[in-house]
Order: C-alpha cells, then structure tokens, then sequence
C-alpha cells in the first residue's frame, strides 16, 4: 500500500462532504493508503482545524486520524530544510523521506520545489 503524507490544506479541503478533495479523505478511511504523520504534523493538523473550523471538529478529526490502522507514526531524526519559501513545511517533506512516501498532497506553491 502506497505511503502519502497529506499537507494540512489537503485535510481541511478534503474534509467537507461537497468537497472536489473529499475522495482523499474518503480513500483514507477506506485504508486505500497509509498516511504517515509525525508529531508536528498532527499538532499543526489540530491547530488548523481548531482555528478554521472548531476545536470540537479537529478533536474529532485527530482521533479519527490516530485510530487508524493506515497510519505511519514517524519520528524523523533529520531535517532536510528544503523549503526555504516556508521552512514550516519541512515537516511534511521530513516525514516523507523519513517513512518512504511515494507522495506528498498538497496545494500549497512551496513543494514545487
């Protein structure tokens, strides 16, 4: 099963119902991947949910996360410091390389890298 670390765009976008990105989330819950997070990206996940939803939401959203089966926890013991645009997205692509992701999703311009 192919290995994705998701950016944190992707897992609000991709939570709404009537979402174009909700396939994504659907796929996750169906174990179609295995996501791979580390401790960073799941607290920058609650974060943002927190603040662009609602805390109850993003509560929500982290258990159902961290109760999957699909999920990779990973602690990266490196930092490759590629984005220097945004260096807080280095977590995404410090988690990729550190599990063996065969993709990062997102939408955000700094991984055109």
């Amino acid at each position: 099963m192919d290995r994705i670390v998701l950016d944190t765009n992707i897992i609000v976008m991709s939570i709404a119902p009537q979402s174009i990105y909700r396939k994504i989330w659907d796929t996750f819950l169906e174990q179609k991947f295995n996501l791979c997070i580390s401790n960073e990206i799941v607290e920058e996940y609650h974060e943002v949910l927190s603040r662009n939803i609602s805390p109850i939401v993003s509560d929500y959203i982290i258990n159902t996360i961290l109760t999957r089966d699909n999920i990779i926890m990973i602690d990266p013991h490196f930092r490759c410091r590629l984005i220097e645009a945004d260096p807080d997205d280095n977590k995404f692509v410090d988690c990729a390389f550190a599990c063996g992701a065969k993709f990062i999703v997102s939408e955000d311009h700094h991984f055109d890298i």
